[in-house]
């Protein structure tokens, strides 16, 4: 099996002057999930080539045992420095496609022509798609089969109202996650903040927070495997 794992090129924290991009742990845990169970993983990104690493993903406090072991891994630092541009990606090519998050997202990902067309080829393809923490914003422009938002009566989950002010950055992203997944007409679902929690529904996985990375992706090859 083949899995598209797509990160943000986003490194601007609005105008706070601070950095973001995608959230070490929720590329890293995935990864490794994927890679242990025998999965080719391929990363991309809107431009291509290193994507930016939110800087607190990298403090003491939130390194994990995937995070250390991606570090110390060549081969994992080399698919991540050389992701490939996302308008070069086929859906042909792959099974399941698996988005991190971070607050870059929100930026880019997004609002990105070519991210919203390949979820949508992913979604007429009836290929899984898997999004964690704030990079379920990724779905909310993308258009189902019925031509309706692809979200619309969907339980999905994602980075909430509640872990957003607990972070302090309410007034600095560009919306409220769950706020727009809601507008979208999906049947939001959250767990305790920071705890892991994953909806499924049918083809379509999202994970809360980077808790839920892991049990995410493990969600995503459950459903792989049971096709």
């Amino acid at each position: 099996m083949k899995i598209l794992m797509v990160v943000t090129s986003h490194d601007r924290l609005g105008d706070t002057g601070e950095k973001t991009g995608f959230w070490l742990e929720e590329l890293a845990a995935p990864y490794y999930v994927f890679r242990d169970a025998g999965v080719k993983v391929t990363i991309a990104s809107p431009k291509g080539g290193m994507p930016p690493v939110d800087p607190k993903s990298n403090l003491p406090e939130n390194e994990t045992q995937a995070t250390h072991r991606f570090k110390e891994d060549q081969a994992a630092q080399d698919d991540l420095a050389h992701s490939i541009r996302l308008r070069e990606v086929s859906v042909n090519d792959y099974d399941a496609v698996f988005f991190p998050g971070g607050h870059g997202p929100l930026w880019d990902l997004a609002v990105d022509p070519d991210a919203i067309v390949l979820i949508g080829a992913f979604a007429r393809a009836d290929k899984p798609i898997a999004a964690v923490c704030h990079a379920p914003a990724t779905l909310g422009d993308v258009k189902g089969k019925d031509g309706d938002f692809l979200v619309r009566g969907k339980r999905v989950t994602g980075f909430t109202n509640a872990e957003e002010e607990a972070v302090g950055l309410t007034d600095v992203v560009p919306f409220l996650l769950e706020d727009r997944l809601k507008e979208r007409g999906a049947d939001f679902r959250s767990g305790v903040i920071w705890g892991p929690y994953v909806e499924v529904d049918g083809k379509l996985v999202t994970g809360q927070n980077p808790a839920s990375s892991a049990p995410a992706a493990e969600a995503l090859l459950k459903v792989l495997t049971s096709r």
